[in-house]
C-alpha cells in the first residue's frame, strides 16, 4: 500500500510517500523552489517522492492532504458575518480552500493525465489531527498524551488528545480566534520581525533581555480553569478586520495581527531596520515567559486529565525548543517526544499516518528516530560535477578523510558539510551542516559576518556524540533533533564558548552512531583530537532555505568564506 501524503496550500508545503506504513522519503518543495517557507502545490517534492519510491501516480493507493476544507465550516461563515469580515477577506480564505479542495485536478494536470485516471483514494485530514498523527504515530510510545499547538489550521489552533496503539482519541480543541501562535506571531511583528517564520528570532533575543514587561504580556492571554486558555482579542486584528494571508506559490505574507490597542499598551512597534534595544530584549524574554507559562499550562492539566507519563508534541509552538527543554522541570511529564517536523511541512506526514493507522487500523511500524528523508547524491554524481566545473578536489577515506576534516577545524576553519539523505524539517541535524569548532570564541562571529549574514543575537547548535550529554548539560536527555534546549553546564561555558547561548544554554543535538555513523564519526575524531566531544552546528545555507544539491552547496560555499567544502568522499579545499 502507496501513500502519498501532503501539506498543500499552506505555509512549508511538503510532501512524503510511505509505503505499508515505512517512510520511503519526504521533503518540503522550498528544497526544490529555493523559497523560504514556499506555499502553495508542493509539485515538485511529489515529484521528488514518487521518484524514490520508483513508481508511477497511478501506483499509489491513498493521496492524504493535511486540510478538510469541510471542517468546521459553518463556524466559519458564522464568525466571518458575524465580525462583518470584508468581502474580500472572505473571498480569499474561499479561494484558499477550494485550492485545497481541488488536489486531484492539481496532481493530474501534473503528470497530464485525466483526472479519473487517478486511482489514489484522496484522503482530507483535518490540520491538527495530521499534527497530532506525525507526533504520536511516529513516536516510540505505546500510550501518550498528544499536543497539538499553533497558529491556526482548519479554524482550530490546539488539539489535545491521547494515542494508544494504532488510534487516536480528541479531547479538547481551542477555536478561532483563540490562538497561542497568533499571539507569538503578533509579538514577533511588534518586535519588527515581519517574515513568516520569524518566531524563532523572538526566541534567540530572549536571553539577552529580562521578564520586566510579563504583567503587561500576561493581559494579552487569560489562561481558563479547564486548562486550555482564550485571547484577549481587543489586542489582536484577526477576529474583526481579518488578516489577509497569502498562500499562493512563493514565501506566504501575513498582513499585521496587532491592533493599535497593543501600541498604546507597548509602544511605538520597532521597525524592521530600527536597531534593537534594551526594551526590545526585554519584551522578548517577557513574550517567551508568558508563551512557556501557557504551554505549562496545557501540558500539567493534559497530564491531570490523562494521568499518562508520555507526551507527544507537534505544531508551529512545538518549534520553540527553549520551552520544549523546560517541559520535564515543569509538568510531571516524563518522557517527550517532538518529530524532526514539528512544524505544518510535518502534517504531510501525519496526513499519511492518520490514514494507514487511525482510518486502515494498520500496526504500527518502527518509531522516528532521525529525519533522513530528502535528497541524496553519490561520489559519482559530485564528481562529475566538480571536474564540470573545473573544480579541485581531493577524494579520501579512513582515517585521512576524517583527519583532513578535523585539522581545518582545530585551525579556525569553517567545513560546509554535505552527506547522505538531506533532513526533513527545518534543523540541518548532520547531513546539510555547517561546521566549526565549538571551542574557537571567534566562531560565532566569523560565522555571523562572513557566512550566515544574519543577526548576531541568534545562536549556534552543539551537536554532541550521545554518550557525554551528562557531563556538559544539566539536563540528560535524548535530543536527535535540535528540538529542546537545555543548560549547559557552568565549568563547560569556557570549553565551549562558541555554542554556549548569553543565558548559558545550548539547544543540543544528540548524535547516535545507529543512526548517523558518518557524523557520530566525525566528532569522534574531533574528540581524540581535542577531548571536546562536540561540534558546531548551522544550517547549510545563506539567507536561503538549506541546501539540498551538490550544486547548491558548491555555489554557496564559492560566495561565502568557508575553508572546506566535504560532499560525501569528497574534499574540496580553499
Amino acid at each position: 500500500m502507496y501513500i502519498l501524503g501532503l501539506n498543500a496550500y499552506h505555509g512549508d508545503s511538503s510532501a512524503c510517500i510511505y509505503k505499508n506504513g515505512e517512510i520511503i522519503a519526504a521533503s518540503e518543495e522550498e528544497r526544490f523552489r529555493r523559497i523560504k517557507h514556499w506555499a502553495g502545490f508542493p509539485a515538485m517534492a511529489i515529484e521528488f517522492c514518487l521518484k524514490e519510491a520508483n513508481i508511477s501516480i497511478a501506483e499509489v493507493d491513498y493521496i492524504a492532504i493535511s486540510r478538510d476544507p469541510k471542517a468546521n465550516f459553518k463556524r466559519k461563515i458564522i464568525t466571518a458575518l458575524k465580525n462583518r469580515l470584508s468581502w474580500r477577506n472572505i473571498l480569499d480564505r474561499m479561494k484558499n480552500l477550494k485550492k485545497a479542495g481541488s488536489i486531484q485536478e492539481e496532481i493530474a494536470a501534473l503528470f497530464s493525465i485525466d483526472p479519473t485516471a487517478l486511482n489514489g483514494k484522496i484522503i482530507n485530514v483535518e490540520h491538527h489531527r495530521a499534527h497530532l498523527a506525525s507526533a504520536f504515530f511516529a513516536s516510540p510510545f505505546e500510550e501518550s498524551a498528544i499536543l497539538s499547538i499553533d497558529g491556526f489550521g482548519d479554524f482550530s489552533s490546539t488539539m489535545t488528545a491521547t494515542g494508544k496503539g494504532n488510534q487516536i482519541e480528541v479531547m479538547d480543541t481551542v477555536s478561532y480566534p483563540h490562538s497561542l501562535g497568533v499571539f507569538y506571531t503578533a509579538l514577533t511583528q511588534f518586535l519588527g520581525f515581519p517574515h513568516y517564520g520569524d518566531e524563532y528570532k523572538v526566541m534567540g533575543l530572549a536571553p539577552y533581555g529580562s521578564p520586566k514587561y510579563v504583567e503587561k504580556i500576561r493581559s494579552l492571554v487569560e489562561l481558563l480553569p479547564n486548562g486550555l486558555f482564550r485571547l484577549n482579542l481587543q489586542y489582536f486584528n484577526h477576529p474583526k478586520k481579518g488578516v489577509k494571508m497569502s498562500w499562493e506559490d512563493g514565501s506566504p505574507h501575513m498582513d499585521v495581527l496587532f491592533t493599535n490597542e497593543l501600541i498604546e499598551l507597548l509602544g511605538k512597534p520597532r521597525e524592521t531596520k530600527e536597531p534593537i534595544t534594551v526594551y526590545h530584549q526585554d519584551l522578548a524574554a517577557s513574550v517567551q515567559q508568558v508563551c512557556e507559562e501557557v504551554l505549562f499550562h496545557i501540558l500539567n492539566h493534559l497530564q491531570q486529565k490523562t494521568g499518562l507519563n508520555n507526551v507527544c508534541i507537534a505544531g508551529g509552538v512545538a518549534q520553540n525548543s527553549v520551552a520544549n527543554g523546560k517541559i520535564k522541570l515543569n509538568t510531571p511529564f516524563k518522557n517527550i517526544y517532538i518529530p524532526p517536523a514539528g512544524h505544518d511541512a510535518g502534517t504531510a506526514i501525519g496526513a499519511a499516518l492518520w490514514c494507514y493507522n487511525q482510518l486502515e487500523k494498520k500496526p504500527r511500524t518502527a518509531p522516528m528516530l532521525h529525519g533522513y528523508f530528502g535528497s541524496k547524491f553519490d561520489n559519482a554524481y559530485i564528481e562529475e560535477l566538480l571536474n564540470r566545473r573545473k573544480i579541485s578536489y581531493q577524494k579520501l577515506s579512513g582515517t585521512t578523510f576524517y583527519d583532513q576534516i578535523v585539522n581545518c577545524l582545530i585551525n579556525e576553519g569553517v567545513v560546509g558539510w554535505f552527506q547522505g539523505r538531506a533532513e526533513f524539517g527545518p534543523r540541518a541535524l548532520g547531513h546539510r551542516s555547517i561546521l566549526a569548532d565549538p571551542r574557537n570564541n571567534h566562531a560565532k562571529e566569523i560565522l555571523n559576518s562572513k557566512i550566515k549574514r544574519r543577526e548576531s543575537f541568534r545562536p549556534f547548535a552543539p551537536s554532541i556524540l550521545s554518550e557525554y550529554v551528562a557531563d556538559y548539560f544539566e539536563q540528560v536527555d535524548d535530543v536527535p533533533f535540535m528540538e529542546k534546549v537545555f543548560k549547559i553546564k557552568a565549568e563547560k561555558h569556557s570549553e565551549i564558548p562558541a555554542v554556549t547561548h548569553l543565558d548559558g544554554t545550548g539547544r543540543l543535538q544528540t548524535v547516535h552512531t545507529g543512526s548517523d555513523a558518518r557524523y557520530h564519526a566525525l566528532i569522534q575524531s574531533f574528540y581524540q583530537k581535542t577531548d571536546t566531544p562536540i561540534l558546531l552546528n548551522t544550517s547549510f545555507n545563506e539567507n536561503e532555505p538549506i541546501v539540498n544539491t551538490p550544486e547548491e552547496a558548491l555555489d554557496c560555499f564559492l560566495r561565502t568564506q568557508m575553508d572546506m567544502l566535504v560532499m560525501e568522499d569528497i574534499i574540496i579545499k580553499r
